[in-house]
């Protein structure tokens, strides 16, 4: 992936280096149990090992020296490879709730599964089979990510826990949000807040300072790793909308057939006329290409598109603020600052 700033790929390459042993060191022990185990492994190094941004171990990387922690310490890699882990359950059971068909330009783990499960013509059904797989891949990353933070202070304990359960009632909010209806800005946004600010930037940020055994950073972090993290996602819905395949490895509007409940839908929702309603109702699976670009032209003419863009804009420049006006160590802020500016930019 071309274009990425330092600040996320020095910390990508130690824990994709401690990600690639651990994936070799369990295909081992597990395939010595029984054969068929190391099946689980490739799951998890085909989705987990095969890219992404590494923007959760950036963020725990910079966070940890800008709390005088030193960089490349063995405890922050192994922090970034369970944030990866994390990431990688969250992904399985995201693709089977979305029902999506690829991920990365490659078919999703339920998908692979069942198309394994027909061509070899085997017993039950090929669908069950792979979600089945699916699930409990992302069961076994989960598991993984904590045995990796066994010996972590309580303090990142503490910070695990939490970033756990608030990603998971984020996640509850977006699934039942797509089916009850239009979903309002404010409840788009707490999702948001939930789903992707604590999750991506604020729990990360300070579990890594927390492991230098200091928590002076911990407010600060979350003042600056909110309005980023929102940043950040706003930036996700725009390119789930309008990004074409090869920016976002899915299907142009994939967010739209999930009917996920962004805030650039609420945005669309709230100044639409109700012809322009009736448009923008039609989201949902069964929804045609023409129906994508008539949804597209809405949010374009309602301002919604560029209310979102403004609304990157303020956020980031409110993060990057914060961020210039709190003395950290190193250069941790500089590194902190390149990586704000890429995730509220980015085109993929």
């Amino acid at each position: 992936m071309t274009g990425l700033p330092e600040a996320l790929t020095i910390p990508a390459a130690a824990v994709d280096a401690r990600l690639s042993q651990l994936f070799d060191e369990w295909r081992i022990e597990w395939a010595s149990v029984d054969p068929l185990l190391g099946e689980i492994v490739d799951h998890l190094e085909h989705l987990i090992g095969a890219g992404g941004k590494r923007v959760r171990p950036a963020m725990a990387w910079w966070g940890h020296v800008a709390a005088g922690g030193s960089n490349g310490d063995p405890m922050i890699i192994e922090l970034g490879a369970a944030l990866e882990l994390l990431q990688g359950f969250a992904l399985f059971h995201d693709d089977i709730m979305d029902d999506s068909p690829t991920r990365r330009g490659a078919p999703t783990a339920h998908m692979g599964a069942a198309a394994m499960h027909r061509d070899a013509e085997w017993t039950g059904d090929a669908r069950r089979y792979g979600e089945a797989i699916a699930i409990l891949a992302g069961d076994v990353s989960l598991v993984l990510a904590d045995v990796l933070l066994a010996d972590v202070p309580s303090s990142v304990r503490r910070l695990w826990n939490q970033l756990r359960i608030e990603v998971n009632l984020g996640q509850f909010l977006d699934v039942a949000g797509s089916v009850r209806g239009p979903v309002g800005v404010s409840t788009a946004r707490r999702i948001v807040e939930l789903k992707t600010a604590r999750y991506t930037i604020v729990r990360p940020l300070q579990m890594g300072a927390a492991l230098t055994g200091s928590d002076h950073l911990e407010s600060t972090f979350e003042q600056i790793g909110v309005p980023l993290g929102v940043a950040f996602q706003l930036r996700d819905d725009l390119l789930g909308v309008f990004g074409t395949p090869g920016q976002t490895g899915k299907p142009v509007g994939d967010d739209l057939r999930e009917a996920k409940p962004t805030a650039l839908l609420a945005h669309a929702r709230a100044e639409a006329s109700p012809e322009q309603r009736a448009i923008l109702d039609r989201v949902g699976p069964s929804i045609t290409k023409s129906e994508i670009a008539a949804i597209h032209d809405v949010m374009r003419t309602t301002g919604a598109v560029d209310r979102i863009e403004s609304e990157i804009g303020a956020l980031t420049e409110k993060s990057l603020d914060l961020l210039n006006a709190t003395p950290l160590a190193a250069d941790s802020s500089v590194q902190l600052g390149s990586l704000a500016h890429f995730l509220a930019g980015r085109t993929y």
